[in-house]
């Protein structure tokens, strides 16, 4: 079984780039499952129910988020919206009784159960629980054997240590939330595939996803500014992981960079 998993798609320029290079991954790579993280797809702050309509008509599976989910408030609305709020994932962490839900079992086409589970990291973040013990408590509610953590989190070594503490327990631990990709793609030794991060779908002309202007001029005066979304040299960020069904381990992860 083949899953694509799209790194943080970053406003209207992320949004171009993986509708340009979305089917054509699909149909030649024969993708199964295919998971997004777009908490930042609206101008690069949050997520609108429209465009998470979008991304399901285009043929997205199941999305993630991170710190930026409530930056569109609409959203809480969508979050109660049947099957498809069911399939927009806020961190499974965060305070208990807030809207939403941070994992997704489904089915794909040809009958294989899947979960799909959206954590975040605390090392230099706000608003989340102990993301070990929390991990630990939902895979123990979780039957299928392919699962797929979505591990939104800035600190490199937190990543890393989520990436051995699940080794042998899922699928993936993709790393997604600094717009980064890195290059240390690979299997773990228990059948884990693993990435610290995934990267930005978004435009690269830019410091992570913002005009490098306003960024510029926020490190070099120490003035506050609002923040706006680039859109030069746009690039989809994604990985493509091959796994046993039976077993849920990872035999394979080829990392993504695609632009114009």
């Amino acid at each position: 079984m083949r899953i694509l998993f799209i790194g943080d798609i970053f406003g209207s320029a992320g949004r171009r780039i993986v509708r340009e290079h979305f089917h054509h991954i699909v149909e030649a790579n024969q993708v199964e499952l295919v998971i997004a993280n777009a908490e930042n797809a609206a101008g690069g702050f949050g997520l609108t129910p429209s465009l998470a309509d979008e991304f399901f008509e285009m043929g997205v599976d199941v999305m993630t988020t991170g710190n930026h989910v409530w930056d569109k408030r609409e959203l809480v609305e969508y979050f109660k919206g049947g099957e498809r709020g069911a399939r927009v994932l806020r961190p499974v962490n965060m305070q208990p009784g807030l809207p939403g839900t941070g994992v997704y079992e489904g089915c794909t086409k040809s009958g294989v159960d899947y979960a799909v589970v959206s954590l975040m990291g605390r090392v230099f973040m706000n608003g989340t629980n102990d993301p070990f013990h929390a991990i630990n408590e939902t895979l123990a509610g979780i039957k299928a054997r392919v699962v797929v953590v979505d591990f939104h989190a800035e600190a490199t070594s937190e990543k890393v240590a989520m990436g051995w503490h699940l080794d042998g327990r899922v699928t993936a631990v993709l790393g997604t939330h600094t717009h980064v990709p890195t290059a240390d793609e690979r299997v773990l030794p228990g059948g884990t595939a693993y990435i610290t991060d995934v990267g930005m779908s978004g435009p690269y002309d830019s410091v992570i996803g913002v005009e490098k202007e306003l960024v510029l001029n926020r490190f070099l005066t120490g003035m506050p500014g609002k923040f706006e979304a680039a859109k030069g040299n746009p690039k989809m960020c994604a990985v493509l992981i091959d796994c046993e069904v039976g077993l849920g381990r990872a035999n394979n992860i080829q990392r993504l960079m695609l632009g114009e």
